[in-house]
């Protein structure tokens, strides 16, 4: 094996590792965004709560 093909067997690993890292960022991202979600409906849920009783 030459030196060139040391070269081409990192950069595919290293091209490798960038697309593994790119689709945990991507799951990571949906991740946080769901979180967000349901922390704001949780928020809503409770307002709603502190309304209902407020008007009792």
């Amino acid at each position: 094996m030459g030196i060139a093909d040391q070269f081409k067997d990192k950069a595919q690993d290293l091209a490798d590792q960038a697309k593994q890292k790119s689709g945990q960022a991507k799951d990571e991202a949906r991740e946080r965004q769901q979180q967000g979600r349901d922390r704001a409906d949780d928020e809503m849920h409770d307002m709603q709560d502190q309304r209902d009783r407020f008007d009792r």
